[in-house]
């Protein structure tokens, strides 16, 4: 790592044993710096200020200033990547979910027990995260979050060499003929997302309104309990029905579906939902290339796949699927996602029909249906 630049962290956390056990997690990575610690919000807020570092571990459970408020201050003053590190609990979701509208990256589930231990479990997960933060450019903008107060998105650095995404084109959106909906099925939407997309699925899925002719599911890379509160989050902020998906429900237009994150969902030959808390598959759990799968294998050409913001590449082989079985696939572009992974592996293995911005992903759905309906119309079954 000789000549390499480190990666500067500041812990952020009210236990001096949190901060020993993350403190010494990252003196024995390569390519980490300890660039200082906080014992509160108040002292993470005029640290990142003084410090600027590559990334803040933040906790949310702090005396002062806690750490959603620290969280706020930072990305509205002072933008810094912020990976949130909390609670596994109920309480813990909810406001680490808070966190990431607010513009927190990313989160690491803390063990219910703090230990040295368990939180060496999680040492991975802490490092590559950590890693994929480092990477983005944080600047502040104009919108705001149902709290009314500014902060900042989130941008990915473009990495030397990258060819750019391609440019969405109209032409596309008409390049697979548009299949007419049967009597028994209706359009199916199956949107995959991990990094940045809690706050991107916040803002993006109120658009669905309530009477909307599909079904739409959401596969989001985190643990279950926070699912839940994921899902719970959706119905208070949405006008469609929004829960999370129970086995053996059958599938129903206007609702919007969260996939438990403690297991893989599909889709029946019959539209009903079916779970499955196996190990996970290619290092997901859930994973949407399941999803996106047997949901293909389920609507055909009724499927429309939507690949957004998240590190990795899940969501390839399912996009690829729908496609396959004549269904539309859209992906999120470069400039709106928070990290270029998921969306960008589709695009390069030409999995994608069309590429948007965020604002525009809900008109191209709305459009693709629209071409169902009127195939319908004219007899095109």
């Amino acid at each position: 790592m000789t000549g390499s630049k480190k990666i500067r962290v500041l812990i952020a956390d009210d236990s001096a044993f949190m901060r020993k056990v993350l403190h010494s997690i990252l003196l024995a990575e390569p390519g980490f710096e300890v660039a200082g610690e906080a014992r509160d919000g108040r002292e993470a807020v005029s640290q990142a200020e003084a410090l600027k570092p590559d990334v803040v571990t933040m906790d949310i459970n702090m005396p002062h200033v806690d750490g959603l408020q620290a969280t706020e201050q930072i990305m509205s003053t002072n933008p810094r990547p912020i990976l949130v590190v909390s609670s596994e609990s109920r309480q813990g979701a909810e406001v680490t979910l808070k966190a990431l509208q607010l513009g927190a990256i990313d989160f690491v589930a803390k063990p219910t027990s703090g230990v040295d231990l368990d939180m060496s479990s999680v040492r991975d997960e802490l490092v590559r995260k950590l890693r994929v933060a480092a990477k983005v450019r944080v600047v502040r903008t104009a919108s705001r979050t149902k709290l009314g107060h500014e902060v900042a998105s989130s941008v990915p650095r473009s990495e030397p060499g990258s060819a750019p995404a391609p440019k969405s084109e109209d032409s596309k959106s008409n390049s697979s003929p548009a299949p007419a909906r049967s009597q028994n099925k209706f359009p199916l939407v199956v949107i995959a997302a991990s990094t940045g997309g809690p706050a991107t699925l916040m803002k993006f899925c109120p658009l669905f309104p309530r009477e909307f002719p599909g079904a739409v599911i959401v596969v989001q890379h985190m643990p279950g309990t926070f699912t839940s509160q994921f899902s719970q989050q959706l119905s208070e902020n949405c006008a469609i029905r929004a829960k999370e998906a129970e086995a053996g429900e059958i599938l129903a237009s206007g609702t919007v579906y969260v996939c438990p994150g403690s297991h893989h969902m599909r889709v029946s030959s019959t539209g009903r939902v079916m779970l499955d808390d196996g190990p996970r598959i290619l290092g997901y759990r859930p994973c949407a290339d399941v999803t996106l799968e047997s949901a293909a294998a389920y609507g055909g050409a009724m499927c429309i796949g939507v690949v957004l913001t998240g590190m990795g590449n899940d969501g390839v082989r399912g996009a690829q699927a729908v496609k396959d079985a004549g269904g539309y696939v859209i992906a999120q572009d470069e400039a709106t996602s928070v990290i270029f992974g998921m969306n960008g592996e589709a695009i390069r293995a030409g999995a994608v029909d069309q590429v948007l911005p965020i604002d525009d992903i809900f008109a191209a759905i709305e459009k693709r249906i629209l071409q169902i309906d009127n195939a319908a119309r004219v007899g095109a079954v």
